[in-house]
Order: structure tokens, then sequence, then C-alpha cells
């Protein structure tokens, strides 16, 4: 007997599911573990905030360099394979990592990430696509939030658990452990997405950004303002997540040891997930752009806190901007996306290389604090922040 088209649908969306969680958590231990890097690189090799910055130059700049040949690779190979040879690149480029860890070389580190980024890049750009294709419309939402949920946690469980292996063992085995974990995790998921890839139909090569149709969103205002405001807004995110461990290790500051500061970090990601879901339900009570404006002021006054206070004080003024961060990212996707459905998939392709801002703005900050010290170079994420409260001002109705 054949089942029912809404049984197998159904089937086919739980399926896709139960794979992309363990994409949404993973990625979000890999990210916020990948932050610990930029104190565990000026602890053991002596570098200074430019050289340990250089870390998230390299991983963030793959969005720039790899987000056409993404769109390109997933238009032709189809969003599960796409997926899979993503997730196949990232367990190389950890097992890349930990081999460099092992070496103590900071030149094959770089390389390694750059490995990696192109990995996540080509993954950022397929899961967009997939979760377009999750079920049936009127609960893909819902799914979607609960993915972004899982990637929350996993951003807060990466520092509780990754400092202790990162910034407490030196050069010793157990500090590649989390890398090698990584890379186990993401080979497993690519077997998986490899045995369902017949799961979703391929994406039509038509759909592909054209240099014609980048070069038009380019004229376009709102857009060039979104691309702007994506740009500062991860360059600030990334910015604050990955210069937090030394900021509360300053003796001004709370002045703790590296291991304690690492899982402190745990409270900016926590903020932000809890923010997250608080900002679900503000935004439909209230103008994007209008939240997106005070989330903007609120984080230039946690930073501003953070510059000028001392102690706690200061230190939990850090850590809080991940509450304002909280909704930044899909207000301003939004807000940037053209009406025009042709220009959509160039437009996401666009939105999706202002993320190399996570490669510019942390190096920048990094030569700044090396001149004029850490807490004073932050008022650069904090004119970020400005960007985006402009982006949020001429886009309010």
């Amino acid at each position: 007997m054949l089942r029912p088209a809404a049984d197998i649908e159904t089937d086919r969306a739980a399926r896709l599911f139960a794979l992309m969680l363990g994409v949404f958590l993973g990625g979000g231990l890999l990210a916020s573990s990948e932050t610990l890097l930029v104190p565990r690189l000026k602890l053991l090799l002596g570098l200074d905030y430019t050289q340990a910055l250089l870390v998230q130059l390299l991983y963030y700049a793959g969005y720039l360099l790899f987000a056409w040949p993404a769109s390109i690779l997933t238009a032709r190979a189809g969003l599960m394979r796409a997926v899979a040879g993503a997730l196949g690149v990232m367990a190389l480029g950890c097992l890349a990592v930990a081999g460099a860890q092992l070496r103590q070389s900071f030149g094959a580190l770089l390389i390694a990430l750059l490995l990696l980024s192109s990995g996540v890049t080509v993954l950022q750009v397929a899961c967009n696509g997939a979760m377009a294709t999750l079920g049936t419309r009127d609960r893909a939402a819902a799914r979607f939030t609960l993915l972004q949920g899982f990637n929350a946690l996993g951003t807060v469980i990466g520092p509780l658990v990754g400092a202790w292996f990162l910034l407490g063992h030196g050069a010793t085995f157990v500090a590649r452990i989390p890398f090698l974990a990584f890379a186990l995790v993401f080979a497993l998921l690519a077997l998986g997405f490899a045995a369902n890839r017949n799961l979703l139909a391929r994406t039509d090569a038509a759909a592909m950004p054209t240099l014609a149709r980048l070069a038009a969103l380019l004229r376009a205002p709102r857009m060039i303002r979104g691309v702007l405001a994506i740009f500062a807004y991860v360059g600030a995110e990334v910015t604050i997540g990955a210069l937090a461990v030394n900021y509360l290790m300053l003796p001004d500051r709370l002045g703790v040891d590296a291991v304690t500061a690492g899982r402190l970090v745990s409270l900016y990601w926590t903020s932000a997930m809890v923010g997250r879901f608080a900002g679900a339900w503000a935004l439909r009570r209230c103008r994007a752009a209008t939240l997106l404006a005070w989330a903007s002021v609120g984080a230039i006054v946690c930073l501003a806190g953070a510059i000028f206070l001392s102690g706690i004080a200061g230190s939990m003024a850090l850590l809080t901007v991940g509450l304002a961060n909280s909704i930044m990212f899909p207000t301003i996707y939004s807000l940037a996306m053209p009406a025009e459905a042709d220009d959509v998939p160039a437009a996401a392709m666009l939105l999706c290389m202002a993320v190399v801002g996570g490669a510019i703005v942390p190096l920048a900050t990094g030569v700044a604090a090396d001149r004029i010290g850490l807490a004073a170079a932050l008022t650069l994420p904090a004119l970020c922040y400005g960007v985006i409260l402009y982006f949020a001002r001429v886009e309010a109705p």
C-alpha cells in the first residue's frame, strides 16, 4: 500500500530536522570554542593582540572568499550533497587545527582555520536553502526557532567545557581533544547527510546569483546599508567574544585566571540565548527597526560601561552586550532583504559575504589594543553599533 503524501512529507521533515539539529548544535559549539583560541595563543605563544586575532581574520575571511563558490556548488550538487561535503571539509579542518596545536605552529593553524572556514561558508549557504524546504510552511518557523535555540545552547556550552581543555592545559594532548571531538562529530554528520543525499530536490541552477544582479543590488541604498550593518554587527559580536577572556583577566577588572574567565564568557552567550527568545516575543509587539535601534543603544551603553568602569561593573557590562546582540542578525537580515523574489539569492549571498566583518573588526581592535589598551580599544565595536543604529533609524517606517 502506498503511503499518503502527507506522511511521506512528515517523515522527510523529521529526518532532515534530526540531521539539522546536530549541525546547529555542533556549529554553536565550534563557533564559541574557536574564539578561545585567541586567549590560548596569547598565553601559549606570547602573541600580542594583533597577532592572536589573525585567528578571527582567517576564520571569517572565508565568508568573503567562498560565498559565491558555495552558492554555485549548492546549486549544482544539491543541498544535501553540499552540506555533506561542507561537513567533511570541516572535519578535515578540525583535524588540521588539532595537528597545528600539536606542532605549535602558528602558520599551520592559520591555514587550518582557512580550510575550516571554507567548509563553514558552504554549510551556511546550503543550510539556508535547506531550511526553506523543511516541512510545511506553517511549521517551518517553529522548527527554525528551535534549531536556533540549539545553536545558542552550543555557544553557551562551548566556553564552559572548552575553557578547561583549551586554556588550562598548555601544549598537552588534552588541549587538542575539543577539535578532535569536533572532527568526529562532523564526519558522522557528513555520513548522515550523504546517506540521505536524495532527501531534498536539487536547487534550480537559474537561481544562482549573477554578476549583473549583484551589481544592480550594490547600487540599491537599502542593500548597501544592510551589508554595512551585517558587517558591523558580526564584527562587533566576534570582537567581544574573542577578547572577553583577556578583558576579564585584566587586574583592574576581575583579575581571574584564564580558565575561570573562559567559563564566565558563557554568560555573554547565555545572555544572547535568553535575548533571542525574549526578542521573538518583543518583535510581535513592536516594529523591528525600532527594537533594533533600542538594542543598538543598549549595546553602546554597555560597551561604554565596559570601557570606563572597572571591577565587576565593567565586566558585567561587557557580558551583557550579548543580550543586545541577540535580535540583531535576523532583524538586520530581514530589513535589508529586497522585496523582489528574483533578487533574494543575490542579496542573501551579499549579506553572507558581509560576515567578513568578523575578520576585519577584531583585527583592527587588536591593533588598537596593542597601542591604547584593551578597554579603550572597545571603542571600535561601540562605533560598529553606531552603524547599526543608523541603519535602524533610516529603515524605521
